[in-house]
């Protein structure tokens, strides 16, 4: 069956109703972009300038710079042209086209994150063979890796809410194409099973990705605290855990985010803060990452 959107528009409805917290809500969110794309322009470039900063963490940091500098210029221009603009209006392709890249990089954020654990365990586990375990080629093909499993599971997800059909239905009610947004539009279904299976089958592999990436970061963590407990000088203690302490906190935020939207059913949000949640966590993590 043809989709009859393909060749149409969506609406991006954003906070329909609520003129004024959406205004306020896009002040916020053009501040933090601000920030963020300021932030990571400077990491970009900052290491090119310095040789100094040309090792194999600020090679992950200005990684994670790039793909969060793209995961927010890829939401954020659209949202706030809806915002202050009368015309809501995205076309389809141009909708398409934000869903995958959206989950491309949400992907690769998640294996980046869990790649950048191993810089810490190899600098406080093995610190005499740091440089030689965390080579050029390693540190190049780890990046490459998260890129591969990102298209990967774009080319999984991406498809299912894409094709399936609208029936005249072009209302998004949120800020940017999301994955359970648009299936919430689709129409056909007959059972509540082939309504939700879509949603279903995004949710697994999020949960797979999302549990294998956390696991990774766990194990080189719980390797690190033994590390760490060994060290006999409360001094040495200190900068161990203050190599890890800025990646911590955006593991915690960005995992917390998602187990919270995706994972536990009981904590489904309504529209509204489902809507802040995927600001916070698509605007304001990026901007709180190690890199800032």
């Amino acid at each position: 069956m043809i989709n009859d959107s393909y060749f149409g528009w969506l609406m991006l409805l954003g906070f329909p109703g609520k003129p004024q917290l959406e205004m306020i809500i896009s002040g916020v969110v053009f501040f933090f972009y601000a920030i963020s794309l300021m932030g990571n322009m400077v990491l970009i470039l900052l290491p090119l300038l310095d040789k100094h900063l040309q090792t194999p963490i600020y090679f992950f940091l200005r990684n994670l710079a790039i793909l969060d500098l793209c995961y927010t210029t890829n939401i954020v221009p659209q949202m706030l042209v809806n915002a202050w603009g009368k015309d809501k209006k995205i076309t389809f392709g141009g909708c398409a086209f934000q869903l995958f890249t959206n989950v491309t990089l949400c992907t690769v954020e998640c294996m980046l994150l869990a790649v950048m654990s191993y810089d810490p365990f190899n600098a406080v586990c093995k610190p005499l063979d740091y440089m030689t375990i965390m080579n050029p080629q390693l540190c190049q093909g780890l990046v490459a890796m998260t890129w591969l499993i990102g298209v990967t599971n774009c080319m999984i997800l991406s498809p299912c809410p894409v094709s399936l059909p609208r029936c005249g239905d072009h209302h998004l009610d949120h800020y940017f194409c999301e994955i359970s947004a648009m299936v919430k539009i689709a129409c056909g279904a007959t059972t509540v099973m082939e309504e939700t299976k879509p949603y279903l089958h995004c949710v697994v592999v999020v949960v797979f990705i999302f549990l294998a990436s956390l696991l990774l970061i766990l194990v080189s963590y719980g390797f690190i605290a033994v590390a760490v407990l060994k060290i006999k000088s409360a001094a040495g203690r200190q900068k161990a855990f203050g190599t890890c302490f800025s990646h911590l906190i955006v593991v915690s935020i960005f995992y917390g985010t998602v187990r919270y939207m995706y994972i536990e059913p009981g904590n489904s949000p309504s529209q509204d803060e489902g809507k802040l949640l995927h600001i916070f966590y698509s605007i304001v993590t990026p901007t709180l990452n190690p890199s800032h």
